[in-house]
């Protein structure tokens, strides 16, 4: 069990209802909270701890599977959660100083707050005294708005935290799915003589979201895809998936790695960076048979925005083992489908023996689904029934749920439980953070000095045509346009 003081700046906030709660209800009914463990949420409106735990109950009600919530465990977790009236841009941290009265215990400061309010937060609670040796920082992507804001962000937290008690989190590494594409990788030998240039054609990472700006319009018109999932998510993805085998799974064993691929990735700037890129906004069309607003038309979002809700990027990594290969990396709003995954396209035979004027067969692939249904499929070949000689691709298929029948670990749950055990191998290095920034702020800028609009596209659909594009230059398509059956 882990005995801590939690306190979530934002605590009436979105995430905190919609992610960071309903993961603390989870810690609690698998006994990873101490019954002295204790959550205290800061905000400006005034609630009771009465008050505040309904509001939390009902988040918890509405967010979790009606299999794991149980009114018992619910109560259980509701007491360790308190209510602090603070205004955190202020100067007066009497208020929390008041319930952080043990110096003795873990503290744990996570900022669910605009990047903005990081800095401040931490210099305030620096002069109430209220960081001690063993305390923790977690702060929320997108960690500034180029490398010029993350490095003066970076500088005035760094005076405050350590650098071993910053957690820069991104929640898609808590994800069992990217976990298992570490065991995918390192612990097994299928793959690793076939994780080359040699083998491989092209690898495709999608995030796709089906959800619009809504509740975040404010926050999202400043930011758009590139900055809020391609410097994050996706970079760190794409690092697990590229990097080279760690020594350990320690925490900079792992980072030192991913930071090598970061530094190896081919810069795109000026002209390359719009001829390898592709940026779209969203306009109205249908989700899952109900019709949706564009994103110009979203509450909140200025009528002449120009910030992009879809980006493809073709990156190319210049290390022996990757150098001429093709990543594609891809997100947006408003697409047909949500989810997460990782194609990796093999390439074909290099002669077809069953001639006959026959095409050669299709070439192979490994599918790592994220979500939802997380699992790996494998394509390959196989000889349809009969006389001739046909072949048909099928898959072989691992469901992670199906083979391990338990519930894994939400993402937040667990980046929760490394932080309170002071593990770092899931959050971004400082370096890190810098490296991805100064690959992504060339690409906004040769966006900024085009003056070219960002490409519209049908709500419901995979994207701008130029997505398409994009790949069809090399050859490649993405894995939902291309023949799974043939």
């Amino acid at each position: 069990m882990a005995t801590f003081d939690l306190v979530i700046f934002g605590g009436a906030g979105d995430l905190a209802q919609r992610k960071l709660l309903p993961a603390l209800y989870y810690l609690a009914k698998d006994g990873n909270m101490d019954p002295s463990a204790r959550v205290l949420c800061i905000g400006r409106r005034t609630y009771s701890d009465e008050d505040y735990r309904a509001l939390v109950a009902d988040a918890c009600r509405e967010r979790l599977d009606s299999t794991d919530l149980s009114d018992e465990v619910l109560g259980k977790f509701l007491r360790h959660v308190h209510w602090v009236q603070l205004d955190a841009t202020g100067e007066d941290y009497a208020a929390l100083a008041a319930h952080l009265d043990d110096a003795a215990r873990t503290r744990v400061f996570f900022l669910a707050m605009p990047p903005r309010l990081f800095a401040p937060i931490c210099e305030s609670l620096a002069r109430a005294q209220l960081v001690t040796p063993d305390s923790r920082l977690v702060m929320e992507k997108p960690l500034g708005r180029d490398l010029k804001s993350a490095l003066e962000i970076e500088t005035r937290v760094g005076a405050v935290f350590g650098e071993q008690q910053i957690f820069r989190i991104d929640h898609y590494l808590g994800k069992e799915a990217v976990q298992n594409l570490l065991a995918l990788r390192f612990g097994n030998t299928l793959f690793e003589p076939l994780w080359r240039r040699d083998t491989i054609s092209d690898v495709q990472i999608t995030l796709a979201e089906q959800v619009g700006a809504e509740g975040r319009a404010d926050f999202y018109d400043q930011h758009g895809a590139l900055r809020d999932m391609v410097q994050s998510h996706l970079l760190q993805l794409l690092c697990i998936f590229a990097m080279e085998p760690p020594i350990s799974v320690d925490a900079d064993a792992v980072r030192n790695e991913k930071l090598k691929v970061l530094h190896a990735l081919k810069p795109l700037r000026d002209e390359q960076a719009l001829e390898n890129s592709v940026r779209g906004q969203y306009r109205s069309g249908g989700i899952n048979g109900e019709a949706v607003r564009g994103y110009l038309e979203e509450d909140g979002i200025d009528p002449n925005s120009m910030t992009e809700t879809f980006v493809a990027l073709r990156a190319e990594i210049n290390t022996w083992r990757w150098a001429g290969v093709p990543f594609y990396l891809r997100t947006g709003k408003r697409l047909q489908e949500r989810l997460a995954e990782v194609v990796v396209n093999f390439r074909p035979v290099p002669t077809n023996i069953f001639g006959g004027g026959r095409r050669s067969p299709p070439p192979n692939r490994l599918v790592i689904r994220l979500h939802p249904q997380e699992g790996v499929r494998l394509y390959v070949q196989a000889k349809k029934p009969g006389m001739e000689m046909r072949l048909k691709r099928v898959n072989l298929n691992l469901d992670f749920a199906d083979a391990f029948q338990t519930r894994p670990l939400e993402a937040y749950e667990r980046l929760f439980l490394e932080v309170i055990q002071g593990r770092l191998t899931l959050f971004m290095r400082n370096d890190e953070l810098q490296a991805a920034w100064r690959w992504i702020d060339p690409i906004q800028q040769a966006w900024a000095d085009s003056g070219l609009p960002p490409r519209p596209y049908t709500a419901g659909s995979w994207g701008p045509s130029g997505s398409a594009t994009l790949l069809a230059r090399s050859g490649h398509t993405w894995h939902e346009e291309s023949d799974e059956t043939a």
